[in-house]
């Protein structure tokens, strides 16, 4: 299958209604921030296309959209928080001291943090901050964290928490739990943060406003106004940025970037998160070890990369992305190489033969479809029928996250915050965001150990243990850590990427 095939089948699903739907800056005028830089005047605004609404609570305890995140990244803060290197720096907190035993970790508050309603940040809140998130958070890798904490106390402009046992990863937990006003009510719909943008307004399904925090305490950012505009379809997406309505617009493809003529500049990243054919391990019949061994033999990873992103992007062989490194084990990405014939025969001995599933696949996201749609061919040559259904992020968080009604899906999941648990700690058995039903003793116990652990070499080892784990029971097919395209206008720079899904408005300025 070539790079036409692949646009040919693409166009005969549609034709046979298969699938489903998936301000420039204009002054020279200038004031001197608070650093001695140069930010640009009140009217300096930028519009920024999305491929996908925002949730519909914005209130950071409750964001479950990577995509979400990564605009409100702008808008919360923690105590630290990560910088473009994958380092936490001091962000609410002007400093932090963690004892020798790793048990006390003491944080000493900025003096004058504002949050976007104009109230002084205090102890108090940050108190209520750790309580809240701890009681309500979406996240199960930080409430696990947060659940190790054996006392909090505030003393003036220093809060200190003390934990249970040691946990290597606490620091990263931190860095998730955003610093909000104690007692405010309205996060769902109009969030207030500590960030360097605060929230405006949003309308459902068409754009979201945000405008610089001129109270910040740090660098004040160059532009004044960020509209971000919403596609459900990547298509329009395109179109408006090849078009000159947005001044940047993330998460394209390589066909895409290639297309564009209007002098944009690309960046070429990667996304940070795990791409894979997600199979609903709870359901028949994927609850079989072997029948999700066979589709893994049966899918050719390497052939996928080639025909979808022009061989961009980075295998993947378990739930980690290598932007985590030492705890990326690069060794599984070749553990199911392309074997049809070996594929046939675990189906045959599964008793799978004639196997028929609905691969249920968010149709904004081009990449995922793209993907689904030669994983679906691959498979028609073992005698698997994989029937491609897409549908709308609303839709696709409802019915596949949310209720677990789906046979298998291709997304990618992300790390929120930079720990192996993140990725992790959402397979194991009693875990609520492990909607593909995974069910492992194994790796429970392996997953346990290595989060208790203090030895930073054994937690690394333990880690890689249980992403080995996933690939020898196939958890789920594993394919790539996709290329992230990002295309700017001439007319701005200052795109910085992270090792994290998150875009940083802050950064940006006029060229």
């Amino acid at each position: 299958m070539n790079k036409k095939s692949l646009a040919a089948l693409l166009t005969a699903f549609v034709l046979a209604g298969s699938l489903g739907t998936v301000c420039l800056g204009a002054t020279t005028e200038t004031e001197a921030s608070r650093d001695g830089d140069v930010a640009s005047s009140g009217d300096t605004g930028i519009t920024i296309g999305l491929p996908q609404d925002l949730d519909s609570s914005l209130d950071p305890y409750q964001i479950t959209a990577a995509g979400t995140r990564e605009v409100m990244f702008n808008v919360f803060e923690g105590l630290v928080k990560p910088d473009k290197d994958g380092n936490f720096m001091d962000a609410v907190a002007s400093s932090h001291e963690i004892s020798d035993d790793g048990l006390t970790y003491t944080f000493t508050l900025r003096d004058g943090v504002k949050f976007h309603n104009g109230e002084t940040v205090t102890a108090d809140d940050v108190l209520y901050s750790f309580k809240t998130c701890a009681d309500t958070t979406v996240n199960s890798s930080v409430a696990s964290a947060l659940s190790d904490i054996a006392g909090e106390k505030a003393d003036g402009n220093t809060v200190t928490i003390t934990l249970k046992e040691p946990l290597s990863s606490f620091l990263s937990a931190v860095s998730s739990v955003s610093i909000v006003p104690a007692d405010y009510t309205d996060q769902a719909s109009a969030p207030v943060g500590t960030g360097p943008y605060r929230f405006v307004s949003r309308s459902v399904q068409d754009n979201a406003a945000f405008e610089r925090n001129d109270d910040y305490y740090g660098k004040l950012p160059q532009i004044k106004t960020v509209t971000c505009k919403i596609f459900e379809d990547n298509n329009a997406l395109f179109t408006a940025l090849n078009a000159g309505a947005l001044d940047m617009a993330f998460h394209l493809t390589v066909d895409q970037t290639k297309n564009l003529t209007n002098g944009y500049k690309v960046t070429e990243g990667e996304m940070n998160l795990v791409q894979a054919l997600y199979l609903n391990n709870a359901k028949a019949p994927f609850d079989d070890e072997k029948v999700r061994q066979a589709l893994c033999y049966g899918i050719d990873v390497d052939s996928i990369l080639e025909l979808t992103e022009d061989g961009y992007g980075a295998k993947l062989g378990s739930s980690m992305y290598p932007s985590f490194k030492k705890y990326f084990d690069d060794s599984l990405t070749d553990a199911y190489p392309y074997d049809p014939e070996k594929a046939q025969q675990l189906l045959a001995d599964a008793g799978a033969q004639g196997l028929s599933f609905t691969i249920k696949v968010p149709g904004n996201y081009t990449q995922h479809v793209d993907t689904a749609t030669v994983i679906a061919e691959q498979l028609s040559q073992i005698g698997v029928t994989a029937n491609i259904e897409q549908v709308d992020w609303e839709t696709w968080l409802s019915d596949v996250y949310q209720n677990r009604d789906f046979d298998a899906t291709v997304i990618g999941f992300d790390a929120a915050y930079l720990s192996p648990d993140a990725l992790l700690q959402r397979w194991m058995s009693d875990d609520a965001t492990n909607m593909i039903g995974y069910s492992n003793p194994d790796y429970d116990a392996v997953m346990k150990k290595a989060q208790s652990t203090t030895d930073d070499k054994e937690q690394t080892e333990l880690y890689r243990q249980a992403e080995k784990i996933l690939s020898d029971t196939a958890a789920n097919v594993y394919i790539q850590d996709l290329a992230d395209f990002v295309a700017l206008s001439p007319k701005f720079t200052g795109y910085t990427p992270y090792p994290l899904y998150a875009l940083d408005f802050s950064t940006l300025k006029l060229a």
